[in-house]
């Protein structure tokens, strides 16, 4: 769908940040030499030259972020390094980038991960959702309609709600958005819109052809496969992207440009569950010709700009990722020259800008506010009490109540689901500590207390695996402890995270009881596993509460993702704690609180 801008971004504006843009901005040519006298050999030709300079502005993984807030502690966002979050400071900031260059030398892409992450996101999907009648418009489709965007990726975040919620919010855009590699199932066909074209105008001279092409995560066929399977596939990255940046420079695309939902380190978490990379944009550079700059997402860092040298061409590709959240705006500035009537790429240039030191844009206000209010209110809403305080700021070393309160509610629900005959095995639960800063208190509990521990939308499964599977499972989780030789002091401070292994990635286990001894390798961790007293034997079978992200191969957990189903829901997790609360009133640790793991150095406890 193309963009509806209020304002034509075709104006030339007579203002540049690039060298030699005062000469462009006036609709020069250099002049040519005198002629020579008659009785001189002419002098060689030369050929008109122009310059011109433009910029590409880029987000990502804004996750509903609208204004600098947190719903989950109901107060202004705050992290150790002062960042800001939200499309309302950003939109700031690409005014002033519109202003200093000129609006028709700017365009907008975003690379993905819009319509889920914080509560104004659930709301809008599950409480007053904008596939219902009389619909609301979704606050990011209005934000970003009024910050006038030019395209966006598609995310693997974006089908998190299924693929209605994900088309409506398509329909409320202005813009594109993008997915090359999104292929409808039957046909094999794209999707979604693959790419799209944007003209510079140039005065006197012809239009500058830039052509976006859009990428997303192959991983969404295991992370929402049960919303994507038979409808959607999802190939690799580098394979569309061969496909596609010929036909944007046969279209006579004088720059192509990549919005990619994929990370630059080559790296997938789902291990070789999937034929396709998850993080392949440094792949995508390197091995297909013809791509001038990549605007990359999906893995949350700050990468203000990294170059890749393409394999076959030699040319330099310039790539950047801006912080998620709207921490960061990436800033591409491009130069180009007209040699022989054609538009030649000599420049790229790619930084990062923070949006901490810009006041919300008041249209953006006035546009969300009475939203933002309404989803403030929602998440404040009681729901129960509890009888003490329960922390989650421990819960990454040691087993703490506030886990067990995630594992009672997926073993009850899974247990309730069960045929009679998988109700008669041993039923046992997963999870990972989402958010070491979840806290719910002593007193009221509110639904934003217990979204703040858990924080993504996932569903639950029950998987069956075998107690040499559990095993396997369980030395995997605990390769994110460092090595702690028996004899040195732990630091929990640095104790964490071996192996790019992130704290979404490591799940804890309750119904059985285990030690995790650090001052083993890898692989050779896991003590003393027992269910009821008695050892785990490798053939015995389990049902394994988990949920659809783990139980699809996020994070590339060895046996789940082929395992049986026993269970399966479309209900949020999340929901079920709350309606959990909801039911019993209370919430009392001493209905579910048990310790059954603890870590070890060579059998002793560390804590």
């Amino acid at each position: 769908m193309p963009v509806h801008h209020p304002m034509n971004r075709r104006e030339f504006v007579q203002k540049s940040a690039m060298t030699g843009a005062a000469v462009a901005a006036a609709g020069t040519v250099a002049a040519a030499a005198p002629a020579e006298a008659a009785d001189q050999a002419p002098a060689a030709p030369q050929h008109t030259s122009r310059t011109w300079s433009f910029s590409i502005l880029g987000t990502t993984d804004l996750h509903s972020h609208v204004f600098d807030w947190d719903y989950y502690t109901d107060a202004a966002y705050q992290d150790g390094k002062g960042n800001s979050v939200g499309v309302a400071r950003v939109a700031t900031l690409i005014k002033q980038q519109r202003g200093a260059k000129g609006e028709g030398r700017v365009l907008l892409v975003d690379a993905g991960d819009i319509i889920q992450g914080t509560s104004l996101a659930y709301y809008y999907a599950r409480v007053d959702p904008i596939t219902g009648k009389d619909a609301p418009q979704h606050p990011m489709a209005v934000a970003m309609n009024h910050m006038r965007y030019d395209a966006a990726a598609l995310g693997n975040h974006e089908f998190n709600y299924g693929i209605d919620v994900l088309r409506k919010f398509e329909s409320q855009c202005r813009f594109p958005l993008l997915g090359a590699n999104a292929l409808d199932a039957k046909t094999l066909r794209p999707a979604f819109q693959p790419y799209t074209v944007k003209r510079i105008c140039v005065p006197g001279a012809p239009d500058i052809k830039v052509g976006i092409l859009g990428l997303t995560n192959p991983g969404i066929a295991l992370w929402d496969k049960d919303n994507v399977s038979g409808k959607m596939v999802f190939p690799g990255l580098v394979e569309q992207a061969r496909k596609y940046v010929p036909r944007l420079r046969a279209l006579g695309c004088d720059v192509v440009f990549l919005t990619d939902h994929s990370g630059l380190d080559g790296s997938s978490s789902y291990g070789d569950e999937l034929p396709y990379v998850e993080n392949a944009s440094n792949l995508v550079a390197e091995q297909v010709p013809g791509i001038d700059a990549i605007l990359v997402g999906h893995t949350h860092v700050e990468v203000p700009s990294y170059t890749v040298k393409n394999e076959q061409t030699g040319k330099d590709v310039v790539l950047s990722e801006p912080y998620c959240w709207g921490m960061r705006l990436t800033v591409f500035d491009f130069g180009l020259e007209l040699v022989r009537g054609q538009w030649k790429v000599k420049e790229i240039k790619a930084q990062t800008l923070n949006p901490n030191g810009v006041e919300e844009d008041a249209d953006i206000t006035k546009l969300l506010q009475a939203d933002h209010e309404l989803v403030v209110k929602y998440v404040n809403t009681p729901v129960g009490t509890c009888t003490q305080d329960l922390s989650a700021a421990e819960s990454c070393w040691k087993d703490v109540p506030i886990m067990d309160f995630i594992h009672e509610v997926q073993m009850k629900t899974v247990a309730a689901g069960l045929s009679t005959s998988d109700a008669a095995l041993p039923l046992i639960s997963v999870a990972a500590p989402f958010s070491r800063t979840a806290d719910i208190p002593a007193g009221d509990v509110t639904i934003r207390d217990i979204a703040g521990l858990y924080i993504y939308d996932n569903t639950l499964y029950g998987k069956k695996l075998t107690g040499a599977q559990l095993r396997d499972y369980l030395e995997y989780a605990a390769k994110y402890y460092h090595q702690v030789p028996s004899g040195t002091k732990v630091d929990t401070s640095t104790l964490t995270n071996a192996n790019n292994f992130w704290d979404y990635m490591y799940d804890t286990a309750a119904g059985v009881s285990y030690d995790i001894d650090i001052a083993q390798p890898e692989g050779s961790r896991i003590q003393n596993l027992t269910y009821g007293g008695e050892a785990v034997r490798d053939d015995q079978v389990f049902v394994v509460a988990v949920n659809n992200y783990r139980a699809n191969g996020g994070s590339g957990y060895p046996h789940i993702a082929a395992a049986d189903i026993a269970y399966s829901s479309t209900n949020e997790i999340r929901q079920l704690m709350i309606d959990y609360v909801t039911g019993k009133g209370t919430l009392d640790p001493a209905d579910f609180a048990a310790t059954n793991w603890r870590l070890t150095q060579a059998g002793t406890a560390v804590f």
